[in-house]
């Protein structure tokens, strides 16, 4: 399959997604090379059509990639081939627990995972209100929850509308937490910990630079 500049459909997306391996959603330091810049803009937020805030949900709903802030704190998909590779790298070999025995863990993120993890799957308002997350309350949610996401303990499985007291959707969809290994199983998201961080690395790096027109320093930064 080679490459469409224009994403039209989410099956689209799913190509571009399983043709780079890594797809930021907004633009980079790598010119072209997001949803936001493959996709026309006719898509974006038509009245008559679904376009990329619509495809996100089912695109991870089919668990051919991931979603969440995972290229410099802002959002992205990586392929389900891929993803191995990028939790090994982000990760270091670590397992979450193992990070926290080593003390190398803030308690809001260790609060934030165990409750994420508990549950499977749970919507973002319901996660705030069982850690307190409001006014006068905890502080600091999106600062926690980006960063797992950046670490790739924590994705987001769907957005999901929420419902009145009659069952009628309202208001923006709202994302729904997940750990990679809930939707893939803890023996495919860790198969590459057999590898050193630092090779995973070079793999990504030298698959992005065979398709990219980007510099290696740029590749580098985009998967730090």
């Amino acid at each position: 399959w080679k490459m469409k500049r224009k994403l039209e459909s989410m099956e689209d997306l799913l190509q571009a997604v399983e043709y780079y391996g890594f797809l930021p959603f907004f633009s980079n330091d790598i010119p072209g090379f997001s949803v936001e810049e493959m996709c026309a803009p006719a898509y974006w937020f038509a009245e008559d059509r679904d376009g990329p805030w619509e495809w996100k949900g089912p695109a991870a709903q089919t668990k051919r990639c991931v979603y969440g802030k995972l290229f410099r704190k802002k959002a992205g998909f990586v392929s389900r081939e891929w993803l191995p590779e990028l939790v090994n790298f982000r990760r270091d070999g670590y397992d979450f627990d193992a990070r926290c025995d080593d003390g190398l863990v803030f308690h809001k993120d260790e609060e934030l995972y165990n409750t994420v993890h508990a549950e499977g799957e749970i919507l973002s308002k319901f996660l705030k209100k069982k850690l307190d997350y409001r006014k006068g309350g905890n502080t600091g949610f999106e600062t926690c929850n980006t960063r797992l996401q950046m670490q790739t303990y924590l994705c987001v499985s769907d957005f999901i509308r929420l419902k009145d007291k009659n069952g009628r959707p309202y208001g923006w969809a709202v994302a729904q937490y997940t750990t990679p290994e809930h939707l893939f199983g803890y023996d495919y998201v860790t198969s590459a910990y057999k590898s050193e961080p630092k090779d995973s690395e070079e793999k990504m790096i030298a698959h992005l630079k065979n398709l990219l027109p980007a510099t290696e320093v740029q590749i580098r930064k985009l998967l730090k």
